[in-house]
């Protein structure tokens, strides 16, 4: 069975993710989308809370399961006996940064190949970060998330303006 991990923050996941997601679930066997417990960043939602947003919006691709790690990436792919690592590339811009940690995680462990996935050009521009702060100033971020997430999204910034289009001026 060929094992691939598709490791991220998730905060949220957002239909970006998924486009990955469901491309990865058509080339292996078995996709862990793997939420990372990162301490330098300050999520919006729990750990548990991502992991079970994950697990909402993939629940109709069978051979998807969402898990939590903390600690080297490498060392949980290795556990989970993992063939490859996904990551994302929206832009350019992603690259540099996403090339280092594959060499790295090749230095550490030659056995795991790292696969880049680009998402649907309609998503090159979205991010959990951009989604976040749409959602905070009352846009509507519904063409962009999962429905357990804009859900989700609406019960943290306590309204349902992230379901809310924007009136025209008067």
């Amino acid at each position: 069975m060929r094992t691939v991990i598709y490791p991220g923050s998730f905060d949220p996941v957002t239909n970006g993710h998924l486009d990955v997601i469901q491309r990865a679930a058509r080339l292996f066997d078995r996709v862990i989308v793997a939420v990372a417990d990162n301490d330098s960043k300050q999520p919006l939602f729990t750990l548990e809370e991502r992991r079970q947003l994950v697990t909402s919006a993939t629940r109709h691709i069978a051979n998807v399961e969402t898990d939590s790690f903390d600690g080297l990436l490498i060392d949980y792919a290795r556990a989970r006996r993992a063939d490859a690592i996904i990551r994302g590339l929206r832009a350019v811009s992603d690259f540099e940064f996403e090339f280092q940690l594959a060499l790295i995680n090749r230095r550490m462990y030659e056995a795991i190949e790292t696969i880049f996935l680009m998402p649907r050009e309609t998503y090159t521009f979205l991010s959990s970060r951009i989604v976040k702060e749409i959602c905070r100033l009352g846009g509507d971020v519904s063409p962009f998330v999962p429905r357990p997430v804009l859900r989700a999204l609406e019960r943290k910034f306590g309204r349902s303006g992230a379901r809310r289009a924007q009136a025209p001026p008067a």
